[in-house]
């Protein structure tokens, strides 16, 4: 079975479940209709399932090489590459006044999703791109602006994040890469870089960097860092790439999956470049493009879980051990615990794109609280999704799953990469227990108060689901204020089952919602979520409790096995 985007879904969810019509009431958003929504998506849809699936398997079998320098893509990539860019998708949500369509972020991400799905290693050369117009229009010269920004928001050319470096990953204020100033506006660029996505490609005319370096005096750690914008080839008067810059891709990573997306090793060699933003404040421009592109990986995990659920409901459809293998109750218990967990992230994760649309139309400040809170939710629980199912996905397979010949594997070795890469769900968990607990719990208390709503609302509809929904809201808003009061160590060992426990009970809420406002199929799934996925919020916040005295008591030797420690 080929890969079918998930229009109707995704339009059930826009319509039904979270806040999308709202944002029609607003100025800057007031052509966002429902029947622009349903358009848009389902235009996209076409462009996933019929141009860009097609090259999923070429990618992974013919990944991106490096030959005299230059990155070649995968066969029929380039192709998929400009239907994307001649579409307008890579401009989905950027200004109109540089070329882009203006719409929301929650319709950009839910054509982000269905291009992962489709192929994940192509779709992330746009996702980093708009990230790049992201920071460009918040904080780049009104100069680099147009020149730039019509070029990356046609497609001509793309854009990439420049952050770690060899001796510094997570910790990115321990980079040594150096800018010094030209005397002439510009600086030069002096570094090393790895893990750089799409550094390079023959599918666009040029190649855009924005690379984080230190000045010269600018103090440790991430205050003293600044962003710059090199580009592969330097633009000429006319604004068309020049002369080629000094850097270069070293090399290219081999990876577990996403092969058709070149990983490269970048080297910058005092290469020319231009100052973005302000000096010293560069770690907040590229935030500007990390907190966009973790929603996007979010949305990567729900597309490539969406993608592995749909080959596995076929295969179990197909396949015949005393009849079909889809009759059979684990096989089924997967299938429906997978689709239930799909629903529950993607609608996380349009949530968290309409609270970004809501907070930039209104500019209230209870709407980016509310995103801010959602986004390291939406991209940890997202991609974990993503994992589970394509994992899943395997085990209906048996052992047809773990032949490359299925396509099955290709999903799992992709999807893995999502959880690490743009922040680690660790940092993420660890990042919804520090600042965004930091208002001392307003915006995660209003969202178990918006749960608990909901679920009195739907008490006489539903009040077997209504209740055990209220039950975890308040033991989650028990849990939450218990978490206020301790310090960071404890915070932190029960992070990310913490966040688990909000994604499961968010899940359940829109589950309810979708329940309320749909038919048979919508009610049944909400009783498969509340049945087997929400329940395992208990144990998360058990494991939340336990802190972190127990993890300090094993000592290093101990972890390593040493029974004489």
């Amino acid at each position: 079975m080929s890969y079918k985007a998930p229009v109707e879904q995704i339009d059930f969810i826009l319509s039904h479940v979270v806040p999308f019509g709202e944002l029609a009431r607003t100025e800057r958003f007031a052509e966002a209709t429902a029947e622009t929504a349903t358009a848009i998506l389902s235009e996209a849809g076409k462009l996933a399932q019929n141009m860009l699936a097609p090259l999923n398997r070429a990618g992974d079998e013919h990944p991106a090489r490096l030959e005299n320098g230059v990155v070649r893509a995968s066969p029929g990539f380039a192709d998929g590459f400009r239907a994307i860019a001649e579409g307008g998708w890579v401009g989905v949500s950027a200004d109109p006044e540089y070329g882009g369509m203006g719409l929301p972020q929650a319709l950009n991400m839910a054509v982000a999703e269905m291009m992962s799905g489709a192929c994940l290693s192509l779709q992330l050369n746009p996702l980093l791109t708009q990230g790049q117009i992201e920071a460009l229009e918040h904080h780049a010269s009104d100069e680099l602006k147009s020149l730039y920004l019509p070029k990356l928001i046609g497609g001509e050319w793309s854009g990439t994040m420049n952050l770690t470096e060899p001796g510094a990953g997570s910790d990115v204020g321990a980079l040594t890469t150096r800018a010094e100033p030209a005397g002439d506006g510009t600086y030069r660029i002096t570094g090393q870089k790895i893990y750089i996505t799409w550094g390079d490609s023959d599918v666009t005319a040029n190649t855009c960097h924005l690379v984080l370096a230190r000045l010269p005096g600018a103090a440790k750690g991430t205050r003293g860092i600044s962003l710059f914008m090199v580009p592969k080839l330097i633009p000429d008067d006319r604004g068309e790439p020049g002369v080629f810059n000094s850097l270069k891709v070293v090399s290219l990573e081999e990876k577990l999956g996403i092969h058709g997306s070149p990983t490269c090793v970048m080297s910058y060699e005092g290469a020319t470049g231009w100052l973005v933003g302000e000096e010293h404040k560069g770690m907040a421009a590229m935030f500007t493009m990390m907190n966009v592109a973790r929603l996007g990986v979010g949305m990567q995990g729900v597309g490539v879980a969406e993608a592995a659920l749909q080959k596995a409901v076929a295969y179990a459809i197909d396949r015949d051990q005393g009849g079909a293998i889809i009759g059979h109750p684990d096989v089924r218990r997967m299938l429906a615990t997978g689709r239930a967990e799909v629903f529950a992230a993607r609608a996380i994760g349009l949530a968290c794109a309409t609270a970004i649309d809501m907070a930039r139309a209104t500019s209230e400040s209870d709407h980016a609280a509310r995103a801010a809170f959602l986004t390291p939710i939406a991209k940890a629980y997202g991609t974990d999704v993503g994992i589970r199912v394509a994992d899943m996905g395997v085990q209906v397979h048996g052992g047809m799953g773990y032949v490359e010949e299925t396509g099955a594997a290709q999903y799992l070795r992709d999807v893995r990469i999502t959880s690490i890469y743009e922040g680690t769900n660790g940092i993420q968990a660890m990042d919804l227990v520090g600042r965004k607990l930091a208002d001392g719990g307003d915006a995660a208390m209003r969202l178990v108060d918006e749960v608990t709503d909901g679920a009195k609302a739907a008490q006489s509809a539903h009040p077997d689901l209504a209740h055990q929904l209220w039950q975890a809201a308040e033991t989650l808003r028990e849990a939450t204020q218990a978490l206020l009061d301790r310090d960071m160590p404890d915070r932190f060992a029960g992070a990310v089952p913490f966040l688990n426990a909000f994604a499961r009970v968010l899940g359940g809420h829109y589950h309810l919602r979708a329940a309320l406002a749909g038919g048979k199929a919508h009610q049944a799934l909400a009783r498969t979520f509340m049945a087997r996925v929400l329940p395992r919020y208990a144990g998360d916040l058990a494991e939340v409790q336990a802190g972190v005295a127990d993890l300090l008591a094993l000592d290093d030797a101990a972890l390593a096995g040493d029974q004489a420690a």
